[in-house]
């Protein structure tokens, strides 16, 4: 097979412990997962369940990286996440069977041109110039399951210059991560190499170039990122 131009390389993300790395397919992000996050951006998290958008798999960013302020915007936001690996894929995947789907686990950032998306939003439009720029999704390094433990209870938090923002535990999702999965796959077939951020704590807020920005979840490698 020949093409016009030499192709990308496949984005792929760091495994803790191991010189493989993970190939990403798609990534696909859970949006109003936990009730406090729901509130603080206007919503009622008893009648609005979370929904799916999606960012292209080059917005990977590895940890400890620079990443640029994006252009046009004003108010850009961190989101600390919980990112779910899916290693083995499937459709219409039953809730109690989710798990084992799961490659592994890591630290995520759902980094989001806030204005755009209220622009978005009360325009009734797509949030895809919001969530889907460039280096939008900086990831640490993900942790393997390997018949070892899921993350269903832990601490999560997100510091900006040492200044705590986000702080929760993932066992307050409104969508746990076997749900999450079994409701997704009846909109897509789930393929290995998905990645999928899993949804924010409250207290997220606007960062400016030359931020520190530090993302934890209990058991995980930590976050790290500068804005530049």
């Amino acid at each position: 097979m020949s093409f016009a131009f030499t192709p990308r390389t496949v984005p792929s993300v760091e495994l803790q412990g191991r010189a493989e790395r993970f190939p990403v397919h798609r990534i696909y992000c859970v949006g109003r997962n936990y009730a406090e996050h729901a509130r603080e951006m206007g919503s009622d998290p008893t009648r609005e369940p979370p929904f799916f958008f999606a960012k292209p798999a080059d917005a990977v960013v590895s940890n400890n990286q620079i990443v640029p302020y994006p252009p046009r915007t004003q108010n850009f936001h961190h989101e600390v996440e919980l990112v779910v690996a899916i290693g083995k894929g499937g459709r219409k995947i039953a809730a109690s069977n989710a798990l084992d789907h799961v490659f592994g686990y890591a630290v995520g950032n759902d980094l989001t041109r806030r204005d755009l998306q209220k622009l978005a939003k009360d325009a009734g439009k797509p949030w895809d110039v919001s969530k889907g720029f460039d280096q939008s999704a900086p990831i640490a390094a993900i942790r393997a399951v390997n018949g070892g433990a899921h993350v269903t209870s832990a601490a999560i938090w997100l510091k900006v210059n040492g200044e705590l923002r986000q702080q929760a535990n993932v066992g307050d999702m409104t969508w746990s991560v076997p749900e999450i999965i079994a409701e997704l796959s009846t909109l897509f077939e789930l393929q290995a190499g998905d990645l999928i951020y899993t949804g924010t704590p409250a207290g997220v807020s606007a960062l400016k170039a030359g931020d520190r920005v530090e993302a934890g979840i209990e058991g995980l490698e930590t976050l790290v990122t500068t804005i530049a």
